[in-house]
C-alpha cells in the first residue's frame, strides 16, 4: 500500500489541491449568499425558494464531495512514507486542528441552511458576515502551518 502512495503522491497531493480549493470556494461563497438570503427575502416567498436552491446545491454538489475528497487525498497524504511529516513538531497539529475548525464550520453552515429550509432565521446578515471571515482565518493558519512549519 505505501509503495502505491508513494508513486501516485503526486497525483494524490493535486487531487487533494484541487479539492481543497473548491472546498474553500464554497466555504466562501455560501455565508455571503446566506447574507442576501436574510437581508433580501421572507420565508417562503419566491427569493427564499430560489436562494434555497441555490444554496443546497452549493453545499450539496459542490462542497460535500469537495471537502471529502479534501479529507480523503489529505489522509492518503499523511498515509505517505515520504510526505515528510513529523509528529513531534508543532505544525502537523496546528494544521490538523485548522482543518478539524474548518469541518465544524462546514457542518455549521449545513445547519444553517436546514434553517432557512424549516423558515427560522436564527442568523442575521450582520453575523453571517462576521462569520464570513472564519474560513479565511482558518486558511491562514493552514497555509502558514503547512508552508512555514512553525
Amino acid at each position: 500500500m505505501t509503495d502505491i502512495l508513494m508513486i501516485a503522491y503526486p497525483w494524490i497531493k493535486s487531487l487533494h489541491i484541487m479539492a481543497v480549493i473548491a472546498w474553500m470556494a464554497g466555504l466562501f461563497y455560501l455565508p455571503r449568499l446566506f447574507v442576501y438570503h436574510v437581508e433580501q427575502s421572507e420565508p417562503g416567498d419566491s427569493r427564499d425558494k430560489v436562494f434555497q436552491v441555490m444554496e443546497s446545491k452549493l453545499l450539496g454538489v459542490i462542497m460535500a464531495p469537495a471537502m471529502i475528497a479534501t479529507w480523503l487525498f489529505g489522509l492518503c497524504l499523511v498515509m505517505t512514507p515520504s510526505s515528510g511529516i513529523d509528529w513531534s513538531q508543532v505544525w502537523p497539529w496546528t494544521k490538523a486542528a485548522g482543518v478539524l475548525a474548518m469541518t465544524w464550520f462546514h457542518v455549521w453552515l449545513g445547519m444553517r441552511r436546514k434553517d432557512f429550509s424549516s423558515g427560522i432565521r436564527s442568523v442575521s446578515g450582520r453575523q453571517f458576515r462576521m462569520m464570513n471571515e472564519v474560513p479565511t482565518i482558518l486558511m491562514v493558519v493552514i497555509v502558514l502551518s503547512v508552508v512555514v512549519r512553525f
